[in-house]
C-alpha cells in the first residue's frame, strides 16, 4: 500500500512537471509583429502595452498604430496581457470599458487566428499584432519576443 501511494505520489509529480514544461515551452513562443515597411525595428513591453491598452495611439516612429488582438477567450490573449502588461482579462476588459465609456478608445480589434493577424497585419503599415513565434513569415517583422 505504501508503494502505490508513492507510485500515485511521483507519477503525479512528473505529470505537473511535464504539464508545467509544455506551458513554459508554449510561452516562449510568442512574438509581437508589425508590417515590414514600418520603420521601427525593435520596441519594449511597455511601448506595446501602451497600444494595446489605449495609452497611446502611436508607434514610436509617430506612425498611427492600428493594433490588434487575438480572440479573447483564448490563450495567446491570456498570456500576452499577463506577460506584456502585467494585467489579467478581467482588467484589460475593465480598462477598455471605462475608456470606451468615457468615449477616448476603442479596444483593439480581434482577430480568430494567428495567421489572420499576420495577414492583416503583412497588409495594413500601421498594424502591430501578436503571434506565436511559429506562425511568422517575411510578411512580418518581429519587434519584440516575449518570453
Amino acid at each position: 500500500m505504501t508503494n502505490t501511494v508513492l507510485t500515485r505520489t511521483a507519477t503525479r509529480t512528473i505529470a505537473g512537471l511535464l504539464l508545467s514544461f509544455s506551458l513554459a515551452s508554449a510561452w516562449a513562443e510568442m512574438v509581437i509583429i508589425v508590417n515590414p515597411k514600418n520603420p521601427v525595428a525593435n520596441m519594449s513591453a511597455e511601448q506595446v502595452s501602451a497600444l494595446f491598452l489605449g495609452k497611446s495611439s502611436v508607434m514610436p516612429s509617430g506612425a498611427t498604430a492600428a493594433p490588434v488582438d487575438q480572440q479573447e477567450a483564448g490563450p495567446l490573449y491570456e498570456e500576452f496581457y499577463a506577460k506584456v502588461a502585467g494585467k489579467s482579462s478581467s482588467q484589460v476588459k475593465a480598462a477598455w470599458s471605462r475608456l470606451t465609456f468615457s468615449g477616448k478608445g476603442t479596444p483593439p480589434r480581434a482577430m480568430t487566428s494567428s495567421v489572420e493577424i499576420r495577414k492583416f497585419v503583412a497588409s495594413n503599415v500601421d498594424a502591430i499584432g501578436y503571434i506565436e513565434k511559429s506562425a511568422v513569415d517575411a510578411s512580418v517583422k518581429v519587434v519584440l519576443s516575449v518570453n
